[in-house]
C-alpha cells in the first residue's frame, strides 16, 4: 500500500433482534410476510438475489422466510405459538442500511414490545 492511500475493508453491518406482541393474523400470512421482506430488502438499498419461506406446523407453527440479497441475507422467524418473530438483517458494504430494514418489518408487524440489536462486523 502506498503512503496515504486509504486501506479497504470488509464494512459489515448487522441488524438482529425480538420482536413479541405480534397480532397472529400477520405471523400467519406467508405472502404478506415475503412482500414485506422484499420491501425492506428495496428500501435498505439492497439487492434481492433469491426469496424463499417455508411453513412449519406443531402446537407454536411458525413461517421462516430466508433472503439471499448480493450483501448478505435477511432472515425472519416467526412462532404463532408465541406472537413471536426473530430477524436478522446481515449486510456488507456501505451502501447497505439494515437498520432501515429493520425499522421498516417494525413499521409493519407493529409488536407490542421489540429488543433491536446492532453489531459491527467489520475487519477494518
Amino acid at each position: 500500500m502506498r503512503e496515504g492511500q486509504k486501506e479497504e475493508g470488509i464494512i459489515g453491518k448487522h441488524a438482529f433482534g425480538n420482536l413479541y406482541g405480534i397480532d397472529p393474523k400477520k405471523l400467519k400470512d406467508r405472502h404478506l410476510l415475503e412482500k414485506m421482506i422484499r420491501e425492506a430488502i428495496k428500501r435498505a438499498k439492497m439487492h434481492l438475489v433469491d426469496i424463499r419461506s417455508w411453513e412449519f406446523g406443531g402446537e407454536h407453527g411458525g413461517i421462516s422466510v430466508m433472503a439471499l440479497i448480493s450483501e448478505s441475507h435477511v432472515v425472519l422467524h416467526t412462532w404463532n405459538g408465541y406472537n413471536y418473530a426473530s430477524l436478522d438483517i446481515y449486510t456488507c458494504g456501505e451502501a447497505s442500511n439494515p437498520d432501515s430494514a429493520f425499522g421498516y418489518v417494525l413499521s409493519c408487524l407493529k409488536p407490542k414490545k421489540y429488543q433491536r440489536f446492532y453489531a459491527d462486523r467489520s475487519n477494518c
